[in-house]
């Protein structure tokens, strides 16, 4: 990540002070390691007031921006939030590096490759779902929404727990379970017409400047925005010295990728520039240009073996032309406007010295593979020709068969190449934050030597040959990374709000009326009612004139209680085992009847409730009830633009139990 300047806080070394006096009262420590643990200590302490310091800060610049209707004092607001969100940024990114053990994640010296560009998480506020959950669960559910305080607790830890999420897969299992649980919020909880009533509260990740909505779809949005934000910082920060740590960096990036383009496609009103289809499109194209360099330091891993093999390094080339063209259209969008606005310029310089970078890189191995490759056979030509490019051919030009011409060709690829390296060092040093950047520095002063190295070795004193231009590199890649969604499914939850019941029935896009209890016999016939489905068991027939009918049981009812047993998760056997135990004395029941949506819900043993139809995460709206076999899945979908599926209707059928 590119470094900016930062003080350090007020009072660190008091702090430090105290930390070794304390560490020198210990008995039986290693000194060695009790001043390393000092150390590290020190340096939390001196980060978490910095952190303390800026978040004041934004609050000040966060009242003020809010306050002022002046557009001059507002845009001098927003560029001081957008400082103090870099700042805070990078003091967690120091805090995380610390938290790891010292494990910076960079590459060994003999393997230095360019720095990655991570994302920045966004920042929340805490949240109190107590009162519109507890008003919402007694309203509609008809029960005590104070017994459901330790549920609405666990909520609220597990969200105060996705503010400051480790960098790791530990990290990222943390977001996916609160996405999974906002996904079973909003099938209990939320209707088209009504909300929670909650002011959700982000900070833009790119600007830093605050953002609200009251839609529950918008906690979902900048939870799926940190989802991927988490994977860029997890790809940028592994080994790709070797072949582990870049197999592992591509496919972060490529989640990354898949969790901005499922934003994209699914959240159509951004409150914020980092979640508007601009900026998503812009940084799904960054992660995929930033798993493609990653194949490429694959492939160049195996280089070695392959440094006299003509065609395997022009297909080199061709891959630093794929990268190259990767990142040219990643600039071309970063520095068009909007985008432009609100992207750090050092991104916009890192991308562009990578783009001339890979582009110089592609003319170098060009001219490895014309002046060190072996002879090539007449076969192969017109596949090596395919990877030049000219301007006014549909093919390309002809590929010398002899060594001295093919040299001259080469020649000229590492003029090229020489020119690239050096625009790349030249916008590298425009740029003051990458001018810190010791390893981007490193890769670029590297791939210079070399061309200077080789280019060297063939600047033969006798050549007075005129100088050939050399020609484009078609950009072409053997495996071109693109963007996986990422995994909700393999982390599972529990429905935090569980005890309300299932959520084909007990959600808040549903009306249903509360029956009951009532007394049931058994008759000649048994008590009158066929059964069906699980959880909650369905009454999918009633037999006119039998004891079911003549207590006011009717088809479609739900069974919610037996003799005072809440039995809403029951499965159909359960039921029908119960039942079968009654003895003469009968059986007490209480059931839900559903009811169509114009219905209003009225008084008297059928007590009113609401709630939502939702047989399972990926079916909203049906107009019957159908009943669910166990509980629902978290969709892996924002289901903000999504429209409603029928469903279909369960098969199996029970008669009641006889006598």
């Amino acid at each position: 990540m590119v470094p900016e300047d930062r003080s350090d806080g007020p009072g660190a070394g008091e702090e430090s002070a105290r930390l070794q006096a304390a560490g020198t009262v210990r008995k039986g420590c290693d000194l060695s390691t009790d001043s390393l643990h000092g150390r590290l200590q020190s340096r939390r302490a001196r980060i978490h007031q910095q952190i303390d310091r800026e978040l004041r800060m934004r609050t000040g610049a966060e009242n003020l921006y809010r306050a002022t209707s002046n557009a001059r004092v507002r845009e001098t607001v927003a560029l001081e939030l957008s400082d103090v969100n870099s700042s805070l940024q990078l003091l967690k990114e120091e805090l995380a590096g610390l938290d790891s053990s010292g494990d910076t994640g960079q590459p060994e010296s003999e393997g230095v490759t360019a720095p990655m560009i991570p994302l920045g998480l966004k920042e929340t506020k805490p949240l109190d779902w107590a009162p519109p959950l507890k008003e919402l669960i007694c309203r509609h559910f008809g029960e005590d929404g104070a017994s459901y305080e330790a549920e609405i607790r666990e909520l609220e830890d597990l969200r105060q727990a996705t503010r400051t999420p480790s960098r790791s897969k530990a990290g990222l299992e943390l977001l996916t379970a609160y996405y999974n649980q906002l996904c079973f919020l909003e099938a209990r909880f939320v209707t088209p017409a009504r909300s929670l009533g909650l002011l959700f509260h982000w900070y833009d990740s790119l600007t830093g400047l605050p953002a609200q909505q009251r839609a529950l779809a918008f906690e979902k949005g900048s939870v799926l925005f940190n989802i991927g934000a988490l994977h860029t910082q997890i790809g940028a920060r592994q080994n790709r010295s070797c072949p582990e740590g870049i197999g592992r960096a591509v496919e972060a990036f490529q989640r990354a990728a898949g969790a901005f383009s499922l934003l994209r496609e699914n959240f159509s009103h951004a409150p914020s520039p980092d979640m508007s289809p601009t900026s998503l499109s812009m940084l799904e194209q960054l992660m995929r240009a930033q798993a493609q360099e990653c194949v490429f330091e694959g492939l160049l891993l195996q280089a070695p073996r392959a440094a006299h093999d003509c065609l395997a390094q022009l297909r080199l080339a061709q891959e630093a032309a794929q990268v190259a063209a990767e990142y040219r259209l990643v600039h071309r969008t970063m520095a068009q406007p909007p985008v432009r606005g609100y992207v750090p310029f050092p991104w916009i310089t890192l991308v562009h010295v990578k783009a001339e970078h890979f582009h110089a890189l592609a003319h170098y191995h060009a001219a490895l593979g014309l002046c060190d490759g072996a002879s090539v056979a007449e076969s192969e030509l017109p596949v090596l020709e395919k990877v030049f490019l000219a301007s006014a051919e549909a093919r390309g030009p002809a590929l010398p068969q002899e060594r001295e011409e093919r040299s001259k060709l080469g020649k000229a690829h590492l003029r090229r190449a020489l020119l690239g390296q050096e625009a790349a060092l030249q916008l590298h040093a425009v740029c003051r934050a990458l001018r810190r950047e010791d390893l981007l520095q490193a890769v670029l002063a590297r791939a210079l030597q070399r061309s200077l190295a080789k280019y060297s070795e063939l600047d033969l004193e006798d050549d007075f040959h005129e100088a050939t231009e050399a020609p484009d590199i078609q950009p072409k890649t053997q495996q071109r990374p693109e963007g996986r969604t990422p995994s909700f499914s393999r982390v599972k939850v529990a429905d935090i709000f569980h005890r309300l019941g299932p959520l084909s029935v007990f959600s808040a896009k549903n009306h249903w009326r509360l029956v009951g209890p009532l007394h049931l016999s058994r008759g000649e016939g048994g008590f009158g009612f066929t059964l069906r489905g699980d959880s909650p068991v369905l009454i999918a027939a009633v037999v006119p004139g039998g004891r079911a009918a003549e207590a006011g049981l009717k088809e479609g009812d739900y069974i919610v209680s037996v003799n005072g047993q809440p039995c809403r998760w029951w499965k159909h056997a359960e039921v029908v085992a119960q039942l079968k135990g009654v003895g003469d004395e009968g059986v007490s029941l209480q059931v839900v009847t559903l009811l169509p949506a114009a219905e209003l819900p009225v008084s008297g043993d059928r007590r009113p409730a609401l709630g939502g139809l939702l047989r399972s995460q990926k079916e909203c709206g049906q107009e019957t009830p159908v009943p669910s076999r166990g509980s629902p899945r978290p969709r892996p979908l924002l289901g903000w633009n999504h429209k409603a599926n029928r469903g279909k209707t369960g098969r199996r059928l029970s008669p009641a139990p006889q006598p």
